[in-house]
């Protein structure tokens, strides 16, 4: 497999109606694959794969990837994104983020060494827990509560790990893994519960902003385009087998500096509520990605507020006031 066009090669990709995974769809179809998406739609948002629906290499399968499917034909890649991966959604459904990262990893593993196909997971920072090291490298092995309220994601995505790491040595199943770290953008739901899509949505509302804790604990934030470019090298590179990669921006913010750059691009400052924190929420999380800029010549390049700024354009269009230009 190489990054050029790929017009004979199918990809399957689960998640595919959610923020990450129909960015990916995208990515894919552009890059000439014929592209199968799967998703329960429990989180996923079919008006999502809109634009990728209409490109003619596209097949949707409304499933749960946690229950039997069969796939006709063949297969050359699989990109298992299905889970739900804000807070609020994974602490709405625990039993099904369990599932999905578990089971659903077991039978999408199971399609990758039936098809010979290789296999990419998506994992999370999520895996280094309240992290003692900083910034996290892919060799730190965490610092998660087993039995918290997060450890319905925290661990789904550990076992998720193993279980990619045990087929890869047992069945030379040819599977990699990606650590996402905070991701935004456009196609984020304004109320998953995550920071940048609730802090717009309630700037564009007029609503005061809810902040968990003093707002000093600290996030880096990667523009989705970066991390699809990320995701598609890692997941069309050779002789990566078996490796671990980071994937997120090195720029570490407060989530007051975050409030700060939103106002300035808003052109009004928001009120905020403080709240307490969430159970075992992390004050720090920056991800080392030497291994990334070494292995796949990627790092991010979107700055922070021009990301933002696309993110807000967005958002404004969904139906709240457009915000005055910066």
């Amino acid at each position: 497999m190489s990054g050029g066009p790929q017009s004979s090669r199918t990809v399957l990709i689960t998640g595919a109606a959610g923020f990450l995974g129909s960015h990916l769809c995208d990515r894919f179809v552009a890059e000439g694959w014929q592209v199968v998406g799967v998703d329960s739609l429990l989180t996923g948002v079919r008006a999502n794969l809109a634009q990728v629906s209409a490109s003619g290499h596209f097949q949707f399968l409304r499933h749960d990837v946690a229950k039997p499917l069969a796939i006709d034909g063949h297969l050359d890649l699989v990109l298992h994104f299905a889970s739900p991966a804000s807070p609020r959604d994974y602490l709405r459904y625990p039993i099904a983020t369990l599932e999905v990262d578990s089971v659903g990893t077991f039978n999408t593993l199971g399609f990758a060494a039936a098809h010979r196909a290789r296999y990419l997971l998506a994992s999370t920072s999520e895996v280094y827990g309240d992290p003692q090291v900083h910034p996290q490298p892919e060799t730190y092995w965490g610092h998660v509560n087993p039995t918290g309220p997060r450890s319905v994601y925290d661990e789904a995505k550990r076992f998720a790990e193993a279980l990619t790491m045990a087929y890869h040595r047992s069945h030379r199943v040819d599977a990699r893994i990606v650590r996402i770290f905070n991701t935004y953008g456009p196609r984020m739901r304004g109320d998953d519960g995550r920071v940048i899509p609730q802090f717009i949505t309630c700037a564009l509302s007029g609503t005061p902003l809810p902040v968990h804790g003093d707002g000093r604990q600290t996030r880096s934030f990667c523009f989705v385009d970066d991390l699809v470019e990320g995701i598609y090298r890692l997941a069309t590179c050779e002789g990566l087998a078996g490796e671990v990669f980071n994937l997120g921006n090195t720029e570490e913010v407060s989530l007051l500096e975050l409030i700060e750059n939103l106002a300035s691009l808003l052109g009004r400052s928001p009120e905020i509520v403080h709240l307490p924190l969430p159970v075992d929420d992390p004050a720090h999380r920056q991800p080392d990605i030497r291994r990334a800029q070494h292995a796949l010549g990627w790092a991010p390049r979107v700055p922070l507020r021009e990301g933002l700024r696309r993110t807000i354009d967005w958002f404004a269009k969904l139906g709240a006031p457009h915000p005055r230009a910066a």
